[in-house]
């Protein structure tokens, strides 16, 4: 592939707004980043994932604030591209945006993904590649927030990347093509992951005891009653 610089993600959004269809496609994207977010704040302040009010419950539904508050703000750079045609991205998320990398790094290593995923054929063999998706996504946004941070730091605002700066600085490193290749194909599995969790995702607090997810299939498992529940 041909050298250059790797577009960063204001450049591209800069971009797409300039093609057909461009401006529809911003507010899509930017409207829908802004609904996951204010999915994720309901999911938390209802406690619709019943994790609780316990010390590891309230750690859990403040996750889901701060990846909510990421994906609004992600959201709100999106729309401002679509209203006025770009801008600085700041540095003030840099370690937000590293934890939140870390986060999806853990929801894939710990599959947690599954918490909620109800057991069908499909979800079965697509399930490895849900858990590489979450993993690779987790190192994107770990480097994009390790950019961020580094341009806070250097008070260089040019510094601060998004997706093109990220893939670029892992090209970069020795047997990048190899990494890079690994993570593009993480991605599509976040992708997929994404279209099981809209297609076969459960709301614990509004769904039935007999609805068979992943984790209650591993609870089950370990209890030595699976066998009776699926009969």
């Amino acid at each position: 592939m041909a050298g250059g610089q790797a577009q960063g993600t204001t450049d591209a959004l800069a971009d797409l707004k300039g093609q057909t269809w461009g401006l529809i496609a911003l507010w899509a994207i930017g409207l829908g980043l802004i609904a996951y977010a204010l999915w994720r704040v309901i999911a938390a302040w209802m406690d619709l994932e019943c994790r609780g009010t316990d010390a590891e419950g309230l750690f859990a539904r403040a996750g889901l604030l701060v990846t909510g508050a990421i994906h609004a703000g992600l959201g709100v750079s999106v729309l401002t591209t679509a209203l006025r045609g770009g801008g600085g991205e700041g540095g003030a998320i840099g370690l937000g945006t590293i934890g939140a990398g870390g986060y999806y790094v853990y929801k894939g290593h710990a599959e947690t993904y599954k918490d909620h995923i109800r057991v069908t054929p499909t979800t079965r063999r697509l399930d490895p590649a849900m858990k590489a998706g979450c993993v690779a996504q987790g190192v994107v946004i770990a480097v994009i927030g390790a950019l961020i941070l580094y341009a806070a730091l250097t008070a260089d605002p040019g510094e601060a990347g998004g997706v093109g700066e990220a893939l670029h600085m892992i090209r970069s490193q020795p047997f990048g093509r190899l990494l890079l290749g690994a993570i593009g194909l993480g991605l599509i599995g976040f992708a997929i992951e994404n279209l099981v969790e809209a297609l076969y995702r459960v709301v614990p607090a509004h769904s039935g005891e007999d609805v068979m997810t992943f984790a209650r299939r591993a609870r089950l498992k370990a209890e030595g009653k699976l066998a009776e529940a699926t009969a």
